[in-house]
Formats: structure tokens, C-alpha cells, sequence
């Protein structure tokens, strides 16, 4: 059966001298994985359609076997370009990707992440990179999956309790002018960092990357 969906491209990786995994994040159908026949040949019909964060329109065949689904046709929407000529704002969004995927099952629908995400892509060129959007990211990520802290019973002081009802609550253009303090910025990385372990009992690799901290 031939299915259809909108997805944007979280992940590739080679699978054989011509073809490729490509994981997609969907608003219907959540994480999708699909195969990619042939892609990597020259004469490929998905040649320029499959790389990171592009936004298409995609078919594929289910498989009855696996998660890992055969893709038809590809038409491409975005590629978000602006991202590929920063390398600090594309380690923001791979970062924020893998999140995703480590927080998130296969195939669940996730309408409120999806959404997440098209707006993470879109806004991060029209700033320099800055923590605050890494913070709001996994705020808001943590309120989606209903997993986002009690802010009043944290224990924070009141300054980093304002800052983080803003960052999970508010939209992208409030967060760009968020200016927090040197120790408001420290305390509630510590503070995401360790919750983070707790629900997810990793991190992805780049988060201290994507905060701009020093390894």
C-alpha cells in the first residue's frame, strides 16, 4: 500500500553504494524511516531532494516486515538553505533534531513536535546562535510530550522561574529578545541537563556544542 505524507528530513545515512536511510519526522505519522533505492546514483530521480532538514512532500510503500519503509516519489518544498552557511546554527538544529528522535517512539503521531521543529528551522537564521533557543527547544519539547517540569515547586529562584514559563510558553520571537543573566543561563542548563537524564537517561551528543559551551 502506497501512503503519502509531508515530512521534514531529520536524518540520513548510506544503506548500500546506491541507496539510503532517510528518517523523517512527520505531523500524521511521527518518525518515519524509509529507503531511498538508487539514491545515490548521479541519475537518481531523488537526487537534490534528500538531505538535511529539507521539507518535502514524500510516498512510500509500508512495509509488513519492519519500520522501514520503501519511498516512491519525492517533491521537495524548503531546503532551509540559511542553515548550511552557519555552521554554529546548523549544530543548533542537529542537536534539536536528535532530541526528537531520542525523546520520541517511531511511527506515533506527533502533530505539536513537527510543528516544534518548522518553527525552530525557520526562526534560528534571523538571530546568532544563542542558548536561550536551546533552552526554549527542550522546554518546549519537554510541555509537548507532557513532561515539562514544575516550575513552581523547583526550587529556582525567581528570576530563572520567569525565565522558564517564557521559554515554554511564549513564542520564537519573544525568546530571540530574551537577554538572561550569566548565572540565570548556567543554573537552568544544569537544571535541563539533569532532567533531561532522568526522563530520556541520555543526552544527545552536541548539546554543550549547540549552548556554545566550551568542551
Amino acid at each position: 500500500m502506497i501512503e503519502t505524507a509531508a515530512g521534514l528530513v531529520l536524518r540520513t545515512r548510506p544503506l548500500t553504494e546506491t541507496s539510503l536511510i532517510v528518517h523523517w519526522l512527520t505531523p500524521a505519522l511521527g518518525r518515519v524511516a524509509t529507503v531511498a533505492k538508487g539514491a545515490r546514483r548521479t541519475n537518481s530521480p531523488f537526487r537534490g531532494k534528500l538531505d538535511l532538514f529539507y521539507l518535502a512532500d514524500f510516498s512510500f510503500s509500508r512495509s509488513r516486515r519492519s519500520e522501514l519503509h520503501t519511498l516512491r516519489e519525492v517533491s521537495l518544498r524548503q531546503t532551509h538553505r540559511a542553515l548550511r552557511e552557519n555552521l554554529s546554527l546548523l549544530q543548533q538544529a542537529c542537536y534539536c533534531a536528535a532530541l526528537v528522535e531520542q525523546a520520541t517512539e517511531m511511527e506515533t503521531p506527533l502533530p505539536g513536535v513537527f510543528e516544534l521543529m518548522i518553527g525552530l528551522l525557520a526562526q534560528l537564521p534571523a538571530n546568532p546562535p544563542q542558548a536561550t533557543t536551546i533552552f526554549a527547544f527542550e522546554l518546549k519539547l519537554l510541555t509537548e510530550l507532557g513532561l515539562m517540569p514544575d516550575v513552581a515547586k523547583g526550587g529556582f529562584n525567581p528570576g530563572v522561574r520567569q525565565l522558564m514559563t517564557v521559554l515554554a510558553e511564549k513564542d520564537w520571537p519573544v525568546v530571540r529578545r530574551l537577554r538572561p543573566t550569566t548565572a540565570q543561563a548556567a543554573e537552568l542548563g544544569r537544571f535541563l541537563h539533569g532532567f533531561l537524564i532522568y526522563h530520556l537517561e541520555r543526552i544527545p551528543k552536541g548539546r554543550e556544542t549547540a549552548l556554545g559551551l566550551p568542551h
